[in-house]
């Protein structure tokens, strides 16, 4: 007992304390548990632990639950293009490459090759949706191209999970025969589990529901996991499978949103588990030994998928975009280390080879942040030599007494339209180059530029504008570029759009001329305007 208490302490202190450093240079809570567990290894030594393995596939099984939790039927038909031929092509080229490298690097028969290969196609949902989210870019067209290879991502699951079931039986029965098997038992499971799912779960759930306890709640979910996931074992699949299958069917039922809110403390915390016990199972000799092999493969695979998915956008969308959208899904997914993980107490690789692709991995991942963070840096630098970016330079000395719009993204292009429809003078500073293009086919009159510097507020003769509307929906981008405007004390007044922010230290923290519009409290006095005017025009009409 004391020793679980005191692994408790130093695991719940040594995540608070890293997290909370990696969050200042945007690195995620995912590389913050894993170096957790390669710190708790290290001071105890349990990477041999038979009680770690069996918690991370506990984890295991809450991640892929998740994962079909998220799946939306809907959702993928309305993006099938992007979907399913940029995905299939994006997992096939890649897969076939990767497993032939595996097969040669590692010297292992063609069976573990595939199934290698299969994961390091895979790139990281969590990190990449989390970060395009937080950075609103999801909406562009990078970001959308993107979430399709990544949803099909989701949905290869599945085959790989067969595979290492497929593969790791021991029966000596040809394979075309276990292939047959497998999918006649698949059919059974899906069956079965769809059938529990659409005519038992929400009879069930309504009654527990009716009840009004969070905790006999909680509990019905995750007896619905752990039972789907032994329903897949008995059938003679991993218990993985059945905790996505569960998912995706729950994720179909009117229950999906309360599941959800009520699941997600207890799955981040297994997801954290599991984690961890990803890096328990790192080992520093190992990584000494085969460094070099190590950063190599980090470096071609990287390169690899994003030459794959930049050739496979190529003929679709422009070049910028294309570059964008494969260099966000370069990394390997998190979910590979879970496949590695399995692959392990399966004894399919070998320790070392399962330490070296881990190692991959996490390093990927860790990398990736960053990459996101100064994407636009790089697709600047892609497309040559900056003259892309001089013919949209701000040449603007002569301007006077107009507008200066900061942010061409949907807020910023509906600003731009009232402006237009007023008769306005205005100029529209953006710093994503795709967005500036959208905005000349549209003959607008923008610029590119980047509002955090100076020298571009200056550019923008600020000082003969008669205001300035700040539409940029990252928070921290908005305070550098609201401090910038500050620090000039220009005569101009400045409107800013913020959401749930303290209204008071914002107004605190600059002077008179800026003025802050919370989005919350516009929409909803557009919303009571509008139901007004309904409430008018029908005593009206009854007139």
């Amino acid at each position: 007992m004391e020793l679980f208490l005191e692994l408790f302490l130093i695991v719940s202190a040594l995540a608070i304390v890293l997290n909370v450093i990696f969050k200042m240079f945007e690195i995620p809570t995912i590389i913050g548990y894993i170096v957790t567990g390669i710190c708790l290894n290290h001071i105890y030594n349990l990477s041999n632990k038979a009680e770690i393995s069996h918690v991370a596939e506990f984890g295991i099984v809450f991640l892929m639950f998740t994962i079909g939790l998220e799946f939306s039927l809907k959702y993928l038909m309305q993006m099938k293009k992007d979907v399913f031929l940029n995905g299939i092509l994006q997992m096939s080229v890649s897969t076939i490459f990767f497993a032939f490298a595996a097969y040669e690097i590692f010297g292992i028969n063609i069976k573990a090759a595939i199934i290698i290969g299969s994961a390091l196609s895979l790139s990281s949902t969590a990190i990449v949706l989390k970060i395009l989210n937080d950075r609103n870019q999801i909406s562009q067209i990078y970001g959308r191209k993107a979430l399709g290879i990544l949803l099909f991502q989701d949905i290869a699951v599945i085959p790989i999970l067969l595979m290492i079931d497929i593969f790791g039986s021991t029966d000596s029965t040809p394979v075309i025969y276990l292939i047959l098997k497998t999918c006649i038992s698949a059919v059974i499971v899906i069956g079965l589990l769809f059938l529990i799912g659409k005519y038992l779960f929400n009879a069930i759930l309504n009654k527990i529901l009716q009840t009004d306890s969070k905790e006999i709640f909680l509990i019905s979910i995750l007896f619905t996991v752990v039972g789907s996931s032994f329903i897949a074992h008995i059938f003679g699949f991993s218990y993985t499978l059945g905790a996505f299958i569960a998912g995706i069917i729950i994720a179909e039922t009117e229950y999906k949103d309360q599941i959800e809110a009520v699941l997600i403390p207890f799955r981040d915390i297994l997801l954290g588990l599991f984690f961890i016990t990803v890096g328990m199972q790192i080992n520093f000799d190992t990584i000494k030994e085969n460094y070099g092999l190590i950063l190599a493969l980090v470096f071609v695979i990287m390169t690899i998928k994003t030459l794959i998915v930049y050739f496979i956008l190529y003929f679709s969308v422009k070049r910028r975009v294309a570059f964008k959208a494969a260099i966000s899904i370069s990394q390997i997914g998190e979910f590979a280390l879970a496949i590695f993980s399995i692959m392990l107490a399966h004894s399919a690789i070998s320790q070392t080879n399962a330490q070296i692709l881990i190692s991959t991995v996490v390093i990927t991942m860790i990398i990736t942040p960053f990459i996101l963070k100064n994407i636009n840096v790089f697709a600047n630098r892609f497309e040559g030599d900056g003259t892309s970016l001089t013919k949209n330079k701000i040449k603007l000395a002569e301007i006077k007494h107009h507008f200066i719009v900061c942010g061409y993204g949907r807020l910023g292009q509906e600003v731009v339209l009232k402006l237009k429809n007023q008769g306005l003078l205005h100029i529209v500073i953006e710093s994503d180059l795709t967005l500036v293009e959208l905005g000349k086919s549209r003959g607008e009159n923008i610029y590119f530029g980047d509002m955090t510097r100076k020298s571009t507020l200056i550019e923008a003769n600020i000082a003969n504008a008669d205001g300035i509307i700040l539409t940029v929906s990252n928070e921290q981008k908005l305070m550098m570029i609201a401090k910038n405007i500050a620090s000039l004390n220009m005569p101009s007044d400045v409107v800013v759009r913020y959401t749930g922010a303290d209204e008071k230290k914002l107004f605190s923290d600059f002077g008179e001329k800026f003025r802050f519009i919370k989005e919350e409290r516009a929409i909803a006095n557009v919303l009571v305007q509008e139901a007004i005017q309904c409430k008018i025009e029908k005593h009206s009409a009854e007139i």
